[in-house]
């Protein structure tokens, strides 16, 4: 049970420490899949500390990046509160600064059982989710590209399109912001434009990981979709990281993304097994 010292409050730089160690210390921690470590939003308006006598109990961040779309990128408490009393306590501070703000989707990809059980008692609705696939050294299709059309390593320079690109190619609430995608850039092994007459059509962008790669973003322009483009990016990345020696390529995407799906699976890309629901709030 919890005592009458209980307070929610803003979490700033000086709860680091406190907050890293419910991370670490207890089984209950929600961590979004990101570019960045979700203690590294500290200081912003969006992240939420619940204590008892200096004691953190639980944290919440919910952060806009890019403007509109806030996934949740942390929920851990402690076994001295339930999930129920830290999200309600945590989650009535986010929601309405967020509203304050001028509102935004929510968003969690809960990877965990007891993620999924406390959200379905919310007001958040589950939309879709997340599965994942594998390559395993299968043979890899040489798909051709159209004339003048053509494939090159994706510069820091191509960012800016590279987001304008993957705003088009995908719902709000899966867009990235620019700034994530320098930070996924600076981790990439393999990353690769597709264009035309010098506009950018599409690009892929992979990170490493044992054994292989995990393709983290695939994006074609709308206009430019249906002619093999995402194919193209995908067979080139599957050849460099063969030469390479890799034998395991990874990727995820939305159950409902049909096209995605299809180009994976032309590719030789299998399904895992794993797939976990997302869910999602209007903050009006």
């Amino acid at each position: 049970m919890i005592g009458l010292n209980l307070q929610a409050r803003p979490a700033g730089l000086q709860d680091r420490q406190a907050i890293s160690s419910l991370v670490f210390y207890e089984n209950h921690a929600h961590r979004h899949l990101d570019w960045r470590h979700p203690l590294d939003w500290l200081g912003s308006p969006y992240f939420w500390l619940m204590e008892e006598d200096g004691r953190a109990l639980a944290a919440l961040a919910c952060p806009p990046d890019p403007p509109g779309i806030a996934w949740v990128r942390l929920f851990a408490f402690g076994g001295q509160v339930s999930a129920v009393e830290a999200w309600s306590s945590l989650w009535e501070l986010a929601r309405g600064e967020i509203a304050r703000r001028g509102g935004a989707q929510v968003g969690v990809i809960a990877m965990q059982g007891w993620m999924r059980e406390l959200l379905a008692r919310t007001e958040f609705d589950r939309v879709q989710s997340v599965v994942m696939l594998e390559w395993k050294g299968r043979p890899i299709l040489s798909p051709s590209l159209p004339t003048g059309v053509s494939l090159r390593p994706l510069a820091e320079s191509d960012l800016p399109a590279a987001e304008q690109v993957d705003a088009e190619a995908f719902d709000p609430l899966w867009h990235i912001s620019l700034d994530n995608l320098r930070r996924a850039f600076s981790q990439a092994i393999v990353a690769t434009v597709i264009e035309s007459q010098g506009r950018l059509l599409g690009y892929q962008l992979s990170t490493g990981k044992p054994l292989g790669a995990h393709l983290a973003r695939l994006a074609v322009r709308k206009e430019a979709q249906g002619f093999g483009l995402g194919a193209a990016l995908v067979a080139d990345l599957l050849g460099q990281m063969r030469r390479r020696g890799a034998a395991l390529i990874t990727v995820n995407t939305q159950n409902d993304n049909h096209a995605s799906l299809a180009v994976y699976r032309k590719m030789g890309f299998l399904r895992t097994g794993e797939e976990y629901p997302v869910f999602r709030y209007y903050v009006n």
